[in-house]
């Protein structure tokens, strides 16, 4: 029989297995097996409702406004319209791309290698008849549903209609909230990073969750993970795994990695579930209030409901992502291992939305672009050009609205957009590599995005370093000066010698809070901790595309060598992820065709 502490040794063993070092790499495959590279396109062949498309300046408000405590965007009731629109501005594909014979898409929210692991679900009340819809699929407007969203398609496919008296007692209807499932299929990212994978479809899971919760406030709503649910309810909810309809059984995982025809090895692995509300009420005739929704959550009550589904039918077969699969045993150890069970007294609370506003002389940054220009037009960058240099006020801004709390708030707790679909306290700083900012000393600073883990940052880090604050930063943005100096080389060398980490702007590292984290909560956390990273780091894409520049995610660094140099001995604190801010170089040779219809 496993402990607690036997699932949290496991994952505080995969953290050290995984690393990579100066001297050598994590386990990966040597070389790529491109016969065998994953379908990135699940689909469940069953009744598809079609999802309206939308252009890039229609109904959709300014980006900077979402900051602001006084946004208020009248949410209107769940219709097809707009679950189409949350859907186009989150997870759909926004370009294609062809070079020579090879053509590849896009898609909004980002992943680590353009890989694609995370799966989408939608468990709503059935949608409200329009003349639109008369000749749109039934199932979806005759009864509440359960649906797999096929993002090349731009539509929904359904697995199972949910019977009137189950789906009331979700309780859902009450405000008119439906709920988004997100899951992940490790082969994905595993077949191109071995055994480094699992924390790469980890930060695709965070980069998923703010991508729909800014989506969502662009119409008004919010979102929150229901937390309190344990992964066997999710695999329920979202019908994934072994036992839904004739899918592999999950055999005994190898002791090592090995090659083979392993089908269960493309199963979904259930992330969380986000419930998705008005952020205000919604009253007739669209009078919106403005106090806080009242949503009470009984956790017991909604499992109890959901475990109904598993003996409900289900449409649907997934398709075969690849011929043949090479096993990292350590992924699906570890999956297995922080699995978390249901905490069904866990309260559902819905934090009051604080503002991070625009500071003083910053009003000129973001150029009126709208919030779905600005998602549409987010891409990687593969190079940066080494001489763009950011405005001072600029890189301020943008840490601004990294900040959890808002403006000239104590930090940690997590009030603003996205990062409020989080129900833990800020565990993630940030360590900055400032390359190219006008009138800021090039050197290494600290974003300190948790004000509780102050002093324990500074007993933990070099004795030398200033902890100063820069020059005009402004009092609501925790950040300090540690070195000064030319660190291009350094960061270059930290993030696996890729010149982009010193060729933009800045770059950064993602510190956190880690070992003290994992044992107060439980393993289960350590995903957790890589969803952060990827909320902060869909903040810190959408930021750099917002003031015409660009931003990559970065997987590879040497990990203790990141933390040597900021003095970290232990597990306290670890780097969780990279990233890189700054104008990016437009390879000529590709081609950048429309999302829809798209090639075919």
């Amino acid at each position: 029989m496993h402990t607690g502490a036997d699932h949290l040794n496991q994952a505080l063993f995969y953290h050290e297995q995984t690393k990579h070092h100066l001297t050598r790499y994590a386990r990966g495959p040597h070389g790529l097996d491109w016969v065998n590279q994953p379908n990135p396109f699940l689909r469940y062949p069953s009744s598809l409702l079609p999802l309206l498309h939308f252009n890039p300046g229609t109904a959709s408000p300014r980006y900077s406004s979402l900051f602001h405590s006084n946004f208020a965007a009248n949410p209107q009731p769940l219709t097809y319209t707009i679950l189409s629109q949350l859907l186009f501005d989150s997870l759909s594909l926004s370009a294609w791309k062809s070079a020579g014979s090879s053509t590849w898409s896009l898609r909004v929210n980002p992943s680590s290698g353009n890989l694609h692991p995370t799966e989408c679900y939608i468990i709503s009340s059935n949608l409200p008849k329009e003349e639109s819809t008369i000749d749109l699929c039934p199932s979806f407007f005759d009864s509440p549903f359960v649906a797999h969203y096929a993002p090349k398609e731009h539509g929904l496919e359904l697995r199972c209609c949910i019977p009137d008296e189950i789906f009331s007692k979700f309780g859902l209807d009450e405000y008119g909230g439906f709920i988004v499932g997100f899951s992940s299929i490790f082969w994905r990212e595993a077949w191109k990073y071995g055994e480094r994978g699992f924390r790469y479809c980890n930060h695709d899971v965070g980069h998923a969750i703010g991508a729909f919760a800014i989506a969502a406030a662009a119409v008004g709503w919010d979102v929150k993970i229901l937390d309190g649910l344990g992964q066997e309810d999710l695999g329920i909810l979202f019908g994934i795994g072994a036992g839904f309809n004739g899918e592999a059984p999950v055999k005994s995982i190898p002791s090592r990695p090995t090659k083979g025809k392993m089908p269960w090895i493309e199963l979904e692995h259930p992330d969380c579930a986000l419930l998705v509300f008005p952020s205000t009420p919604i009253k007739e005739a669209a009078v919106v209030s403005s106090s806080l929704p009242e949503i009470n959550v009984n956790y017991a009550k909604l499992s109890s409901e959901i475990s109904k589904l598993h003996t409900l039918k289900w449409f649907g077969k997934p398709n075969p992502l690849s011929n043949n699969h090479l096993c990292w045993d350590i992924i699906y150890k570890t999956a297995h291992a922080v699995e978390k069970p249901p905490t069904p007294d866990d309260q559902f609370t819905i934090n009051p939305l604080r503002s991070s506003e625009l500071i003083l002389g910053a009003s000129h940054i973001y150029k009126d672009s709208t919030v779905r220009e600005v998602i549409r037009k987010r891409r990687s960058a593969v190079d940066m050009d080494g001489v763009h240099i950011m405005g001072r006020e600029t890189f301020y801004q943008i840490l601004l609205h990294c900040l959890p709390s808002g403006d000239e708030n104590k930090q940690g707790k997590q009030f603003t957009l996205p990062f409020r679909a989080l129900p833990w306290d800020s565990q993630v700083h940030a360590v900055l590599f400032v390359h190219r900012v006008a009138e800021l000393p090039m050197g290494i600073y600290f974003l300190v995005r948790n004000d509780d883990h102050f002093e324990s940052l500074k007993q933990a880090m070099r004795t030398e370093f200033e902890w100063d604050k820069p020059e005009a930063c402004p009092v609501g943005v925790p950040l300090y000066r540690l070195v000064k100096g030319d660190f291009r080389k350094l960061s270059k060398q930290l993030s696996c010698h890729q010149d982009i980490a010193a060729d933009g702007c800045f770059s950064l590292g993602m510190i956190a809070r880690f070992e003290p984290t994992l044992r107060e909560k439980s393993g289960w956390m350590y995903p957790r901790l890589f969803w952060e990273t990827g909320v902060l780091g869909q903040i810190l894409y959408l930021e750099a595309h917002a003031v015409g520049i660009s931003a990559t995610g970065i997987g590879c660094y040497f990990d203790d060598a990141v933390h040597e140099v900021l003095g970290l001995e232990d597990e306290e604190f670890q780097s969780l992820y990279h990233f890189t801010v700054g104008s990016p170089v437009i390879d000529g040779r590709i081609m950048s065709l429309p999302a829809y219809p798209g090639p075919q």
